[in-house]
């Protein structure tokens, strides 16, 4: 039987990651720098309602909200995390659910853009097609994933537990998936800068039937 890596993100080792990854202003601020450049890649089309799949602490949001007026909403299996989210007014209660990726609590359409940072290759790579199938149906035009790359799909021993980590190429498989989606822009996050473990980044949209 797989062992499903949500259950651990939502119990003690997940508290143990939300402890390590601490909203320090000098992550931050690597945040910023790397949500400064995704949304140049928007141009005049700036996204008003944005949804993360995975959110921990909020890191992104809150880069986001120095640089956005968007209306942020969020997906955290991570109870404690969500309450931090609350607690240092991150995002309104009813901006924050909980849930995983599988099943997005938020209508069809509902978001201009559904965004990943570093979690899609925590997904067992046969939930993954739901996890994307979900992102697709909630996002109203544009979809970002920022993932470990690897041109073919292989499985990683995360912190000595197996069925916890894989790299692939996700944004191909999202292409692969959903023929209506065409890339935007994409890029590298050098982890000097970026304060991540060198991943890459494609930003893409859904073409007009």
């Amino acid at each position: 039987m797989t062992h499903d890596p949500v259950n651990t993100w939502s119990g003690e080792f997940g508290d143990e990651y939300t402890q390590r990854c601490s909203p320090e202003e000098f992550r931050i601020r690597a945040r910023t720098r790397l949500w400064s450049r995704w949304l140049d890649a928007f141009g005049t089309r700036e996204p008003q309602t944005i949804c993360e799949v995975g959110c921990n602490l909020g890191l992104n949001q809150r880069a986001l909200q120095r640089l956005s007026d968007a209306e942020l909403f969020a997906v955290e299996p991570n109870d404690s995390a969500r309450d931090t989210l609350i607690k240092d007014g991150v995002l309104p209660q009813t901006h924050i659910r909980a849930g995983r990726g599988e099943d997005l609590p938020f209508d069809d359409s509902s978001m201009d853009l559904v965004f990943t940072n570093g979690v899609l290759i925590h997904v067992h790579p046969d939930n993954l097609g739901q996890v994307a199938d979900e992102m697709y149906r909630v996002s109203k035009r544009f979809i970002l994933v920022s993932e470990y790359f690897n041109p073919d799909p292989v499985e990683l021993v995360y912190r000595g537990m197996t069925d916890h980590l894989w790299k692939r190429d996700f944004a191909g498989f999202f292409l692969d998936r959903f023929k209506d989606l065409e890339v935007v822009a994409d890029g590298f996050s050098w982890k000097r800068t970026s304060n991540l473990d060198n991943p890459t980044w494609a930003l893409m949209e859904k073409r007009p039937a």
